[in-house]
């Protein structure tokens, strides 16, 4: 069973989503992500100051199975990107709510930019299929 935070919200393309402050999101991929890629050998994620759009593409995850886009949870403008997990990939699969995250990005208000989102019992369903 994976592992499902209940402070957090998620999509259904398997991001996880924090609210950090008013104006500022967190997010990397969830727990059945990193379980279902394996190992992940390479992470490539949107520059500092680059516009991201819910929905969109803005990274990816490669890992001995298989490569998977990253998707934008939110929109808005990326604010911070945890470089570490450009050198240390394996942390996605160690940690992924910790210190696997992957990007903050700022909004207008995040807890609107987060309201549509999926609670855990949500995702739970989601992932159970």
């Amino acid at each position: 069973m994976s592992n499902v935070p209940s402070d957090l919200k998620y999509t259904e393309e398997h991001e996880w989503v924090s609210v950090v402050d008013a104006t500022t999101v967190r997010f990397g991929i969830t727990d059945y992500a990193q379980d279902a890629l394996g190992d992940i050998v390479f992470v490539s994620l949107p520059k500092v100051g680059e516009s991201i759009a819910s929905g969109s593409t803005c990274g990816e995850v490669e890992s001995t199975k298989s490569v998977s886009d990253i998707y934008a949870p939110v929109s808005g403008t990326v604010s911070k990107r945890n470089d570490a997990t450009e050198t240390a990939p394996e942390t996605l699969n160690t940690d992924p709510y910790g210190n696997g995250w992957l990007v903050e990005v700022t909004v207008d208000d995040a807890a609107a930019a987060v309201a549509g989102l999926l609670d855990a019992s949500g995702y739970s369903a989601h992932i159970a299929g």
